[in-house]
């Protein structure tokens, strides 16, 4: 059984959803503001979150920044009908599973909610928008939470998040040195780091890392997705 808390101002869209839940076997709890989230999420163990970004009191991205503090390895998902909103872009920096439209498309949700990981959050080093964006979505389709990091500047504000695990595009952000690729094992050195990459890229690689924790994956999201559902798994 799995369990969820689901925050939305709207009870009766709340209820409904914890309702298609329950008959499925799973538990979920309903709360309508956010100050009551972050209470429980301190004193239960949920798997992922459901919120609505605006509701009166804390929004979504308030949430989602007090609940990273309080059980960093929640699976978060953002119902928002303003998709372009600044503040959905603080709470993407944090850490999500997914954002989706409101009204919510009921079976995509489910099975994304099923399929959920704890402490399952990816932080991508990739400066490419496209790429980044393209390999959220495959690290999705397997429960993976992600945050993207374009810069050494974007890892530094990384303090709220707690990743299980780094992916490196090959070439790293930072410019020849990989500034972003040091600060990042500077500031997370037990963190495992999978380099996207072919063969003749990985030595260069593992020299600026300067570690034996980096896994060398071959090119194509299917090899890098198997290998971080055995590291996960095996914690």
């Amino acid at each position: 059984m799995r369990r969820y808390l689901l925050l939305d101002d709207n009870a009766a869209f709340a209820e409904n959803l914890a309702e298609i839940l329950r008959d499925a076997g799973d538990d979920a709890t309903v709360v309508t503001d956010g100050a009551r989230a972050v209470s429980l999420a301190g004193t239960l163990r949920y798997d992922a979150l459901l919120t609505d970004m605006k509701m009166p009191g804390m929004t979504g991205a308030q949430v989602v920044h007090h609940l990273r503090r309080v059980d960093p390895g929640l699976a978060m998902v953002v119902i928002t009908a303003y998709p372009g909103e600044r503040e959905l872009e603080t709470a993407r920096k944090e850490g999500l599973l997914a954002v989706l439209p409101k009204p919510v498309p009921i079976a995509p949700l489910m099975g994304l909610l099923s399929r959920a990981r704890r402490d399952g959050v990816v932080l991508l080093l990739e400066d490419d928008p496209s790429q980044g964006d393209s390999l959220s979505e495959e690290l999705r389709a397997r429960g993976f939470s992600s945050v993207t990091a374009r810069s050494a500047r974007e890892v530094e504000h990384l303090s709220e998040v707690r990743p299980f695990a780094a992916v490196v595009e090959p070439r790293p952000p930072g410019g020849p040195e990989g500034d972003a690729l040091r600060l990042l094992r500077t500031r997370l050195p037990r963190l495992p780091v999978f380099v996207w990459t072919p063969p003749p890229d990985e030595d260069r690689v593992r020299a600026l890392v300067c570690d034996p924790i980096v896994i060398s994956a071959p090119a194509g999201t299917p090899a890098l997705l198997d290998a971080l559902e055995r590291a996960h798994d095996s914690r």
